[in-house]
């Protein structure tokens, strides 16, 4: 199974990794190791990938899903009976697993710097411009200055073409957001403009006092042997982002250590 383990100085009591396409046994246009059971994939095959990604890392506890429905509403991870809509989780004890699933947007991970509280948050253009990075970071409930971030696998700069009302309405909110966007040289006279999700994503953090961020630049559009990618294809599966805490007796040095 291949998986992302981020390089970032996160406490060795915080696990994390995100997930790449092989390694599962979905067929078609899963292939291989999708994990969204929203997709349209075979259920009984999302659901042995799921069980197999849990025995790969040894998890806890099962991945708290989300119904993600690119909004700002974070929750705490594995309350409750029903699947929360949100998109995004946070952690503060070692039996909760947080999780978003991706397949352009981007996954961000925030963990504290003494290893106490984690989040996931499924960051697409949408989330990012309702507030769901602002609403991640004050659920964490520690100052900015504390917190770190990992940036997985998105769509990239070079690949993700939006109109001018997405434009605008980041502008709008920062004036400086503007240096995230440059007019798209496929768009044949059209008003169309590539935007960097990873640059919007920074600014967001560093806008909250967030600065120790990590991660970024794996494409998902351009890598189709590695990531899913809906812009791409369509029809397609889902990676995982997850970010757990191990219990306070865990050795280890990092938390790339899966």
């Amino acid at each position: 199974m291949d998986l992302i383990e981020p390089d970032w100085p996160a406490p060795a009591r915080v696990r994390a990794c995100s997930t790449q396409r092989a390694g599962g046994i979905s067929r078609d246009a899963f292939e291989s190791l999708n994990l969204g059971d929203h997709v349209g994939d075979d259920p009984r095959r999302v659901e042995r990938n799921r069980e197999a990604l849990c025995a790969h890392l040894g998890l806890p506890a099962t991945p708290a899903w989300l119904r993600q429905v690119h909004g700002r509403r974070v929750v705490q991870a594995g309350e409750g009976g029903a699947i929360p809509e949100a998109d995004g989780s946070i952690a503060t004890e070692s039996g909760a697993v947080c999780v978003v699933m991706t397949a352009d947007c981007l996954p961000l991970l925030l963990c504290d710097d003494r290893g106490s509280r984690v989040a996931a948050v499924h960051a697409g253009w949408r989330g990012l411009a309702d507030g769901v990075v602002e609403s991640a970071v004050l659920a964490m409930g520690v100052a900015p200055e504390r917190l770190l971030a990992w940036m997985g696998p998105a769509i990239g700069p070079d690949a993700f073409e939006v109109g001018p009302e997405v434009r605008a309405r980041f502008v709008a909110a920062d004036p400086d957001s503007a240096a995230a966007f440059r007019p798209s040289p496929a768009a044949e006279g059209r008003d169309r403009w590539l935007a960097d999700l990873f640059l919007l994503t920074r600014r967001r953090l560093a806008r909250l006092g967030v600065e120790r961020v990590h991660g970024g630049g794996d494409c998902t559009f351009s890598q189709p042997r590695r990531f899913f990618s809906y812009r791409r294809d369509g029809t397609t599966g889902r990676m995982a982002s997850l970010i757990w805490l191990a219990p306070d007796d865990s050795n280890g040095s990092n938390s790339s250590h899966v």
